[in-house]
């Protein structure tokens, strides 16, 4: 290994994976297991829709790291009969080795030791978890050129989501996974008839225009501890409880950090008029679903 990864304490006491090269730690909050249960799994009401649900039910976590996120799930949901894919993404399998090479110290692994080894080995792992019938996947490369190429066209072994956990590193440090080309190639990968939601740790302005501008509904997310607010955004707005509305559209218009980034280079700029007027248009700041205004104030 590079040796990029550390580990450091959070002011809680809690454990997380920094990363020397981003200049970034992992979970920075609420630490790995508490955020992100609350984060990813609590927040897309994961339980809830597989219960509710048939069939296999779909996850893509775009970002696996140390797999916090993906542990956390298979948590929550091992009394729920049924079937579960994960499928994880990340460019690199450094985090994961180092996050099992210190299951100890971080803690949220414990118990699940053996599937990481053999998804880092195989890339590939089925087994049952409780009542729960799992098969996780990882696919190590680069994101944008997987939704340009195995995603974009369709192949069968990536199946479309019916939830996405967004954890790469912030835009400003890894400006590639935050374009507006890529979260457009997401939207369109995904099946319209498949109601999905995504969540993220962030609350940007230049986020939540991107993903409007990509064709989600978009909402604010649970507190995480550092951070007020997170972001929800959806293919279907009965999805989001707490979408956007025409306060947030004004402040928009007003911020100095709104327009999307069209290539992988960070950079802060307000909307330029054609993209104001798209955002104006979005039908989220148009339309009434199910007697939830989403132009409330």
């Amino acid at each position: 290994m590079s040796g990029d990864y550390q580990l450091v304490q959070l002011a809680n006491g809690e454990k997380t994976l920094f990363s020397a090269s981003y200049g970034e730690k992992m979970h920075p909050g609420l630490g790995p297991q508490a955020e992100a249960e609350l984060l990813y799994v609590r927040q897309l009401k994961i339980c809830e829709r597989m219960q509710s649900g048939a069939g296999e039910f779909v996850i893509w976590d775009v970002g696996l790291g140390g797999a916090a996120n993906a542990i956390a799930l298979l948590k929550a949901t091992r009394n729920i009969p049924g079937q579960l894919r994960l499928v994880s993404f990340d460019n690199t399998s450094e985090p994961l080795e180092f996050a099992l090479k210190n299951a100890a110290a971080l803690g949220y692994a414990a118990g699940y030791e053996d599937r990481l080894a053999e998804l880092l080995h195989n890339r590939k792992v089925v087994f049952q978890n409780g009542k729960l019938s799992v098969n996780w996947e990882f696919h190590l490369g680069d994101f944008p050129w997987l939704l340009n190429s195995e995603i974009g066209n369709r192949k069968p072994e990536i199946l479309r989501p019916h939830a996405i956990f967004y954890d790469a590193f912030s835009p400003a440090k890894n400006p590639a996974m935050w374009t507006r080309p890529l979260f457009e190639n997401l939207f369109r990968s995904l099946d319209p008839a498949r109601p999905c939601a995504l969540t993220t740790y962030s609350r940007s302005t230049l986020l939540r225009t991107t993903l409007l501008l990509a064709g989600f509904f978009v909402g604010v997310g649970h507190a995480t501890g550092m951070k007020e607010e997170t972001t929800i955004a959806a293919n279907d707005l009965r999805l989001i409880t707490d979408p956007l509305n025409q306060r947030w559209l004004e402040r928009a218009l007003r911020s100095d950090s709104a327009e999307p980034l069209c290539k992988p280079v960070y950079a802060r700029a307000p909307l330029s008029p054609a993209t104001a007027e798209q955002l104006r248009r979005h039908s989220q700041f148009q339309v009434s679903i199910e007697g939830v205004d989403s132009a409330k104030t």
